[in-house]
């Protein structure tokens, strides 16, 4: 499945994509602003995780973000796929196998942070689960030292659900996090209102 956003592109991982995530993750803040990303982040790891994505069994919505407003950013710092499409992050959805609730998680690569993809990404992501997937609702969290996680989820529409500790992989701690959650019938409203306020 591919979605095509004003300026992103959103697809599913395929095994070439393995050397620019690993590139991107390098990075470890990243990974420490992450609960599932761990650190150092090999090329294993991401031949692991595209390899998860693809599950033949039980294939999942998870995708890459492509920058393609950003096409021609070649800088030192940017890892592009293999049609020349600057790799941004990646988001998705997955399923929590015993309480069965969807989460929506994602992150994005430090050249292209401040630039509003993850709320353009996951908003399109969110109508894929609301009108799509039919999901009566998503789940989220980020940790309380990541006020832009924070401001995203706020964008979106998220509610707060709580908050508790969270294994963090790259800190190899519990980290204090915040917990938010979106029904259908929130997100509906939410998005009735932004349509209403970009036609006024």
């Amino acid at each position: 499945m591919f979605i095509r956003t004003p300026r992103l592109l959103l697809r599913p991982p395929w095994p070439e994509d393995a050397a620019p995530l690993a590139a991107c993750l390098a990075d470890g803040s990243i990974a420490r602003r992450a609960a599932a990303i761990p650190y150092p982040y090999s090329l294993d790891d991401a031949r692991a995780f595209i390899a998860w994505c693809e599950d033949e069994g039980a294939p999942r919505p998870v995708f890459a973000i492509l920058a393609r407003e950003a096409q021609g950013e070649h800088g030192p710092d940017v890892a592009v796929d293999a049609a020349g499409l600057p790799f941004a992050g990646a988001i998705g959805l997955t399923r929590d196998e015993v309480t069965g609730a969807w989460e929506l998680g994602y992150w994005i690569a430090r050249p292209f942070e401040g630039r509003g993809y993850a709320t353009e990404a996951a908003a399109h992501v969110l109508e894929l689960a609301f009108l799509g997937l039919r999901l009566k609702r998503v789940t989220a969290s980020h940790f309380l030292d990541n006020p832009a996680s924070a401001r995203v989820l706020a964008k979106l529409g998220f509610l707060e659900a709580g908050r508790t500790r969270r294994w963090c992989p790259a800190r190899n701690c519990d980290v204090d996090c915040r917990n938010v959650a979106l029904t259908r019938e929130v997100w509906l409203a939410h998005r009735a209102g932004q349509v209403e306020m970009h036609a006024a």
